[in-house]
């Protein structure tokens, strides 16, 4: 379970959530709503001013990121240009690239996982867009934690691209029973992909619940708006 707490405190941000892990929570809402920022404090690139954060359980509110049970995988795939994709995937085991030969299998078996077989001594800039991704995929696995936060990392590809690594994650969700958060402005992530909904509005909270229940919504209001549904006629 993920849980922070807080107190209401104006022109703040707030959250009071707890997340099932074992699932993938869709996190939506407006531009500005603190989709981004909910990740980075779990994530821990930013500290809350008040209340507590606890992971699996554990309080993490004051643990550097490094320590925390947690991957990233960001819009942009942040893969260095210079060094081959096997390279790039081990960084996610030592930033010193100081990898044993299990490290090495274990590279290879990620990069099988997301279907790069093969790919190991390429470079990026020889790869296509989700080709990428993948990769930035693989780098997430071979860190091994249990907590996956992905900030809009199917913005920059085309609806065939978002199909195939939506179905991709799915299926890696399933085979290593990971907690998901997935940061997305598009209801159809939301359809394919999500257990839960997380939906912020203005700073807060404004809905958590199943996604079959928010996809029903039809209330002419910011939800319905997020979902391209329309308000009936007066």
């Amino acid at each position: 379970m993920v849980r922070f707490p807080g107190h209401p405190v104006p022109q703040t941000l707030v959250f009071d959530a707890a997340i099932e892990s074992g699932k993938i929570t869709a996190i939506t809402g407006a531009s500005g709503s603190g989709k981004s920022t909910l990740l980075n404090l779990i994530a821990g690139f930013e500290t809350p001013d008040s209340g507590r954060l606890r992971i699996f359980g554990e309080d993490a509110t004051d643990s550097p990121p490094a320590l925390r049970p947690v991957s990233v995988i960001f819009q942009e795939h942040n893969l260095f240009a210079h060094l081959d994709i096997a390279t790039n995937v081990g960084l996610g085991i030592s930033p010193a690239l100081k990898l044993t030969s299990a490290d090495r299998a274990r590279i290879e078996s990620a990069l099988d996982d997301v279907g790069l077989a093969g790919f190991a001594g390429r470079l990026p800039p020889t790869l296509s867009g989700g080709e990428r991704q993948r990769a930035a995929f693989a780098r997430a696995l071979v860190r091994n934690r249990p907590l996956l936060l992905l900030d809009e990392p199917f913005a920059a590809l085309d609806p065939a691209l978002r199909q195939d690594m939506g179905e991709l994650l799915a299926a890696l969700q399933e085979k290593h029973a990971s907690t998901i958060l997935l940061v997305t402005h598009h209801a159809d992530d939301v359809r394919r992909l999500a257990d839960r909904v997380l939906f912020l509005d203005d700073g807060k909270v404004a809905l958590h619940e199943e996604a079959g229940t928010f996809l029903q919504r039809t209330e002419p209001d910011v939800v319905a708006r997020f979902l391209g549904a329309r308000p009936p006629a007066s």
